[in-house]
């Protein structure tokens, strides 16, 4: 991704589709991880959301986890 209209609208999705139970935590953790730099004030979001996902959690996710999961999103795209 290189724009950020392209990276809040990617962001959204994700949320929501992982909000709703379409999408897979693995999913989401894997996109997460895979941005790139972003200039501010979403890089330092899209960094913390990378570093949070990076760590692998049991399956089932707890409903703790992924709470704050799509609070990292949510946060990328309210930026």
């Amino acid at each position: 991704m290189n724009k950020i209209s392209d990276l809040v609208a990617s962001a959204k999705t994700v949320h929501d589709r992982y909000l709703a139970g379409r999408m897979e935590r693995e999913t989401v953790r894997e996109w997460a991880i895979r941005l790139g730099g972003y200039p501010q004030p979403h890089g330092d979001r899209v960094r913390e959301a990378a570093e949070w996902f990076r760590v692998a959690r049991p399956d089932p996710v707890p409903v703790e986890v992924k709470l704050i999961d799509l609070e990292r999103l949510a946060a990328i795209f309210a930026a």
